[in-house]
């Protein structure tokens, strides 16, 4: 069973930066797009970004212009750079990969964001 492992959630203050990375424990073959997601205390998880096996990506409209995904494919690792954060991006997020019949997500990292 493959793993996703996540990093580089933390603490910022407002308008800081953060880089999360979520890399699979073993080679995955047939992945047919990486996503990025968040959950908020009392929300429903909802997608913050994707990138497909084309390189095609799609953002909420909240993080577009401040957040960037990429994607290493030989290294079965997705990232989020995250810029210009604010408080209300703070969330548990999480990244998932998925394939023609299968989905995996990784644990979550804790991302807070002060004023």
């Amino acid at each position: 069973q493959v793993q996703l492992v996540e990093s580089g959630g933390g603490l910022v203050q407002a308008g800081g930066s953060l880089r999360l990375s979520c890399a699979a424990s073993r080679s995955i073959f047939g992945i047919n797009a990486m996503g990025w997601y968040c959950q908020a205390p009392g929300k429903q998880r909802e997608l913050v970004a994707q990138v497909t096996s084309g390189g095609m990506t799609k953002y909420a409209d909240s993080v577009k212009g401040r957040f960037t995904i990429s994607r290493d494919n030989a290294k079965n690792t997705v990232y989020l750079q995250m810029n210009s954060l604010k408080p209300e991006d703070t969330a548990v997020y999480y990244c998932k990969f998925t394939g023609s019949t299968w989905i995996v997500w990784g644990q979550g990292t804790q991302v807070t964001v002060s004023s």
